[in-house]
């Protein structure tokens, strides 16, 4: 075999293994991404040690189970339309407006959802007795354009231990 046939042969091999490599992309593409804030409802179950910190450290009196109002701030990050999506949440709380206190909670999760609703997130909570890491898992039903979380979420902290059920609503935004 001639030395151009070889230098050619060469040259075809190494160009045949190398176009997969130049064919991806240095960066990954842009996520879409889609808002889904909305208002939220529901009520916390505080465990004794919880009710008892707030009257003896805070003077505030509440029972076992409290309310809650406040917003979800959201986003959704998709990757593909197919597979599991990147959430992240700020959600912010007043619970005992229905026994005439304020208590505030601010919660930042992060976390997945698939396509068919189902979500999981984690991440730090502040309320007055402490900081925590909230658990929450849930779901999203649709009906059109609204979306309808349902969201179980457990507290544990040094104070006690805190559950929330919460439910809401969203309309998809950019």
């Amino acid at each position: 075999m001639k030395v151009s046939q070889r230098l050619m042969g060469a040259a075809f091999l190494i160009f045949a293994v190398s176009t997969p490599a130049l064919s991806q992309p240095m960066v990954p593409p842009v996520a879409e991404t889609v808002s889904l804030s909305g208002p939220r409802v529901g009520v916390t179950f505080l465990s004794p040690e919880i009710v008892r910190k707030l009257q003896t450290e805070g003077g505030i009196r509440v029972g076992p189970a409290v309310t809650q109002f406040g917003w979800q701030f959201e986003k959704q990050f998709y990757s593909t339309q197919t597979g599991p999506t990147a959430v992240t949440e700020c959600v912010l709380l007043l619970g005992g407006l229905d026994q005439g206190v304020a208590l505030p909670s601010l919660s930042w999760l992060a976390g997945i959802r698939t396509k068919d609703g189902a979500e999981f997130g984690v991440g730090p909570n502040v309320t007055p007795v402490g900081v925590a890491l909230a658990i929450a898992a849930g779901i999203t039903f649709r009906a059109g354009v609204l979306n309808i979380p349902v969201n179980l979420a457990v507290v544990p902290s040094k104070a006690g231990m805190r559950v929330s059920l919460l439910t809401g609503f969203s309309l998809r935004g950019r």
